[in-house]
């Protein structure tokens, strides 16, 4: 998530630039409050830029720091997503200014099939019902709230921080005034997976300083770990039926919502387990085999010019007896998960007392989920890979056992299927 675009430039406009001294100015700050006194001026300046559409001038100022400053790069990303997912607004009624605060949340669902996993439109009828089940079990007394009538897949999400402000603030005016939010009336089309998220979106808006989830009132402070854990327990048994009416077919676990950014990237990590057991499922079936009988192929993949960074390991997997790659798997890393390095080919961990307060790398994190799910054969290759993907259908290409790079195709007597790659 913590990536610049690959689109820069060497020359930064005059708010391209103030952007990034500010951003620099807060990571310099030597008291919380010159740090808040510059924070503020960066927000100004960031939400000036994000309700006018001037992304590029966002991204410019992220690109250069990327290069030069990664402390204030940091400062910079989390002031933009803060800026866009977040803010406050006036309302003026009959002569009397009315502050409130507004956060854009996102409620992640996890879901895996063999079919297919829907999107789109929400019946009026179920948004209503998970709308009162939202505001019930999740937000603080005396908010407000508004649901897009859409449940998105990851595709369908606002693509930069300019459409996620935008999105922000139509859902916070519906919910101020009380009205159905009008979602798009045909969302981008969405690839099928075996195993995918789902989102539902809506803006909270509370009075300004005061709290907007159930966990956050002042009666709640003392405890609020239990009151979070008893909120998303409460959100899964009332929700779960009516997200079943909406994801027919599916198997589904419903993820505690939050602030949208926070809410994506959790999202992300937690499906990538979920799509290594879809994958070995959906190949015994089809195939009619054990998960024994299944070999794994992990390599790591990156951008050309990446200067050997990995940005996610993709998972090939064939017949044990036999080289041909018939399925593969995505697994992409985030945040400091790129810095963790590849561990060296052979056996993981000696199972002492220092193994155990290691950190776990991806490699390994893989290769337990793989073993859990019945697959024992796993081979780990040394070689760094640049992301490639086939010309014809755009599908990313796996390595083989030899280390080839090679399009995943099933059997051509397996049963028709889902052959997509998570």
């Amino acid at each position: 998530m913590r990536r610049p675009s690959k689109d820069s430039s060497n020359k930064l406009t005059a708010d391209s630039q103030r952007l990034a001294t500010l951003a620099q100015a807060v990571g310099q700050a030597a008291s919380r409050l010159e740090e808040r006194n510059w924070e503020r001026g960066l927000d100004l300046q960031l939400q000036k830029l994000l309700k006018t559409g001037h992304q590029d001038t966002v991204d410019a100022a992220l690109n250069s720091l990327f290069r030069d400053d990664l402390n204030a790069y940091d400062v910079l990303m989390d002031g933009v997503e803060a800026a866009s997912e977040s803010g406050t607004i006036t309302v003026e009624a009959d002569g009397v200014s009315t502050q409130y605060d507004v956060l854009l949340v996102a409620a992640p669902i996890l879901a895996w099939t063999r079919f297919s996993i829907a999107s789109g439109p929400i019946p009026a009828d179920v948004l209503n019902t998970l709308s009162a089940h939202f505001s019930a079990h999740l937000l603080a007394d005396g908010t407000h709230m508004a649901m897009a009538s859409t449940l998105y897949s990851i595709d369908q999400l606002p693509r930069s921080h300019a459409e996620a402000y935008a999105k922000t603030h139509k859902l916070a005016q519906a919910a101020l005034k009380g009205v159905a939010f009008k979602s798009e009336a045909k969302p981008p089309e969405t690839a099928p997976f075996l195993a995918d998220t789902r989102y539902l979106l809506c803006a909270v808006v509370a009075p300004h300083g005061g709290p907007v989830f159930r966990w956050q009132a002042p009666s709640a402070v003392a405890h609020h770990a239990d009151e979070r854990k008893a909120a998303l327990e409460q959100w899964r048994a009332q929700a779960m039926p009516t997200v079943n009416r909406l994801l027919p077919g599916c198997g589904i676990e419903l993820l505690l919502p939050e602030a949208y950014y926070m809410a994506c990237r959790e999202a992300d990590k937690l499906i990538r387990p979920v799509s290594i057991r879809a994958a070995v499922h959906y190949l015994t079936h089809t195939l009619a085999v054990e998960p024994s009988e299944l070999r794994a192929v992990i390599a790591g993949f990156g951008e050309e010019a990446a200067d050997g960074q990995i940005d996610e390991y993709r998972v090939a997997f064939t017949p044990r007896q036999s080289a041909d790659v018939v399925y593969g798997v995505v697994w992409p890393l985030y945040g400091q998960e790129d810095e963790e390095g590849t561990p060296p080919e052979g056996p993981i961990g000696g199972g002492g007392i220092e193994d155990m307060l290691k950190p776990r790398t991806p490699v390994e994190e893989i290769v337990e989920h793989l073993n859990a799910a019945g697959v024992t054969q796993v081979k780990k290759l040394g070689e760094r890979y640049v992301s490639e993907y086939c010309d014809d259908c755009g599908a990313p290409l796996f390595a083989d056992p030899t280390g080839e790079l090679v399009h995943a195709e099933m059997p051509e007597d397996a049963p028709a299927g889902n052959e997509h790659f998570h």
